[in-house]
């Protein structure tokens, strides 16, 4: 299930073993106090924490008699483990038999930042997958939108996603804007697109991502605002070069590669929102050119990495095969 389905599954009871699995630490801690809130009762005693990485061989003994024990004058007893990845001959010997008759006592979450380690724990008996991965930008503004109206405060589907962009839908800052943003507004009661371009801080990488952007559309005085504003503030002619390679690379992937969406959006870390939308820039562009333009930025990051040019030099070449070839 995602994240944002877990709340109503709680309503419906407790489940034997969570596996809360993907990179947002945000969903991966929220999902967890959720279900700790729900159904723990004397934490002292009925709650145990362990590291993944700690329970090898004989000490998967410990951990199953540990998920066996009955709770201390409560219904549930809580194990939790931290990025547990079992081999397939592990799970096989120590945990199969007991996923296969899971104690009705006990509760089992397992908190895992990576996937596709290990045996493929989501598709075992017993165990609820919950999707802790990063959402796409139009779930976070809808999050968001939702969030600010449960605070009484107004504001616009255009604001909200704006917070989404500029914090490129990492829950834990988006959490963290929109609290700032209800305490700031709560007299006014409503939040601005104007707000949020004021007040949320745009994070580097989008930064980047409004950049590299402007290529597609020629934009040479975005693009030069843009950069110029990234080198004020401590990033090199080496990095925005590089990004510009990286930039033409997946575009010439992504238009190139026969792949559905998500088979490209897991190979490139993107979401497919971000895929389809990069497929049109890399169309306006031409796959050609594409061509060209990352096999000459890739050429200038080497030539200033190895002493060829100087960093100006290097940027101004990037800029004229870019914008002016």
């Amino acid at each position: 299930m995602e994240y944002v389905q877990l709340k109503d599954d709680i309503k419906e009871g407790a489940r034997p073993v969570y596996l809360l699995e993907g990179n947002d630490a945000y969903f991966r801690i929220h999902a967890e106090k959720q279900i700790r809130d729900a159904f723990s009762e004397m934490p002292e005693l009925n709650y145990s924490s362990y590291d993944g990485a700690d329970i090898k061989g004989s000490a998967f003994s410990a951990f199953t008699a540990a998920l066996q024990a009955f709770p201390f004058m409560a219904e549930k007893r809580i194990i939790k483990v931290s990025e547990f990845y079992p081999s397939e001959s592990e799970f096989e010997r120590y945990l199969k038999p007991l996923f296969e008759n899971f104690p009705s006592t006990t509760i089992l979450i397992i908190v895992n930042s990576q996937g596709k380690k290990g045996v493929d724990l989501k598709r075992k008996k017993a165990v609820t997958y919950v999707n802790c991965n990063k959402s796409d930008e139009e779930t976070v503004t809808r999050w968001a939108y939702i969030t600010f109206k449960r605070a009484g405060i107004s504001a616009s589907q255009e604001a909200c996603g704006a917070i989404a962009a500029y914090c490129l839908s990492d829950m834990s800052r988006v959490s963290r804007e929109v609290e700032k943003l209800t305490e700031w507004a709560k007299d006014a009661g409503k939040v601005t697109r104007a707000d949020v371009d004021e007040l949320v801080y745009k994070d580097a990488d989008y930064r980047i991502y409004e950049m590299t952007n402007c290529v597609a559309r020629r934009d040479y005085a975005s693009f030069a605002a843009i950069s110029d504003d990234l080198l004020s503030k401590g990033l090199d002619e080496n990095a925005l070069i590089s990004s510009l390679a990286t930039y033409f690379k997946n575009l010439l992937y992504i238009v190139s590669s026969g792949e559905r969406d998500g088979e490209i959006a897991s190979a490139l870390k993107m979401t497919e929102w971000g895929v389809k939308k990069s497929r049109e820039q890399a169309r306006a562009i031409g796959a050609e050119r594409l061509s060209t333009l990352f096999s000459g930025t890739y050429s200038l990051a080497s030539a200033l990495k190895s002493g060829e040019m100087t960093p100006h030099g290097a940027f101004k070449t990037a800029l004229a095969k870019v914008f002016f070839s």
